[in-house]
């Protein structure tokens, strides 16, 4: 019989968490003082550009001659448009002590992406959430290429900007409208049944926190509310940790009528009577559908609510150039309120 000593599964365990902690620390070092050398590499060659700017093409021959010479000492990764792209990374981001801060805390691809947006509040967003989130690249791209942070100003008050670090968020800085739901593999116009989405939503409910955005966790699908003489099932049921509330979605697949308006309402009464919690605020109801009359909206209980919203959503991914008029379009609806209905 053997003497020799077999390690319990608790010590491996515990020494693959150890090695696993490890890597990951030493991955976000190395990522770090990488991004943050970019950031210098850049600033040095628009300082050097600017003291060389009497010569017309002394930028160019200047970035041309540094690629040579740093990839003949380093390897790869120092052609012309990388040092084009390490430029603009010190341009767009100069100061050390705002937004490059969280520029260091991601990687450099996620700053490459990034840094394309013109609009700083745009970029501080996606900053934010990249690292909030912990996104991957691909979904950063995803969200950049959906206008995740355009669609969610469009549901705030005309000119105002998300706050995402503010003392007391409201439940708008988190509903977007649209929502783009092409993960679900669905038609541009889904015949399907409600319940045909719903499952789609479940089966994919990764993408659909991501589409929701920061604070979403899932709950429950046809949750049923009972009373003394009925049962209701709720279609989809979430928390939002963020704003501590629960966040009843209903979902249509035809355009909003006033009937959809007051089974939110009716779900969102009965909700809080029946199943909220005593440190839980309001309950939120939000219908999902795919087209909404204004006028609807105008003449309802969702006008000027805080509890009741109305969403559209996309079951195919749009253009760049559909989903601008779409939240042009948006941007002139809530003008309009603001200026009393007139046009």
């Amino acid at each position: 019989m053997s003497d020799e000593l077999t390690p319990s599964s608790d010590f491996f365990t515990d020494v693959r968490a150890i090695l696993a902690d490890a890597r990951r620390a030493a991955y976000t070092a190395v990522n770090s003082a990488m991004v943050a050398a970019y950031w210098q590499i850049g600033r040095r060659i628009v300082e050097e550009e600017q003291g060389g700017q009497a010569k017309a093409n002394y930028g160019e021959g200047l970035l041309k001659e540094l690629s040579r010479a740093l990839t003949a000492e380093f390897g790869k990764g120092f052609s012309l448009a990388n040092l084009k792209n390490f430029r603009k990374f010190y341009l767009t981001f100069p100061d050390r002590e705002k937004s490059y801060t969280l520029c260091s805390l991601l990687s450099w691809s996620h700053n490459r992406l990034i840094m394309r947006e013109e609009d700083a509040e745009t970029r501080l967003y996606y900053l934010q959430e990249a690292k909030a989130q912990n996104w991957s690249v691909r979904q950063l791209q995803r969200q950049i290429e959906i206008r995740s942070y355009q669609r969610l100003l469009y549901t705030q008050a005309p000119h105002s900007t998300p706050e995402l670090s503010a003392p007391r968020p409201s439940i708008r800085d988190f509903i977007k409208d649209p929502y783009v739901l092409e993960f679900l593999g669905l038609p541009e116009d889904p015949a399907e049944s409600e319940t045909e989405v719903e499952s789609a939503i479940i089966s994919q409910l990764q993408s659909f926190l991501l589409e929701m955005g920061h604070g979403f966790s899932f709950v429950a699908r046809q949750m049923r509310v009972s009373t003394e003489t009925s049962h209701f099932y709720l279609d989809l049921v979430f928390y939002h940790y963020v704003l501590k509330c629960f966040v009843i979605i209903d979902l249509k697949t035809t355009k909003l009528t006033h009937q959809d308006i007051g089974q939110i309402d009716m779900y969102v009464r009965m909700f809080d009577d029946l199943k909220r919690g005593p440190d839980d605020n309001p309950t939120i109801g939000l219908i999902l559908c795919t087209d909404k009359d204004e006028t609807i909206v105008q003449y309802s209980v969702l006008k000027g609510s805080e509890q009741l919203f109305a969403s559209k959503y996309r079951t195919v991914l749009p253009t760049e150039a559909e989903l601008i008029a779409e939240l042009e379009r948006e941007r002139r609806v809530i003008e309009r309120k603001q200026n009393g209905g007139d046009t």
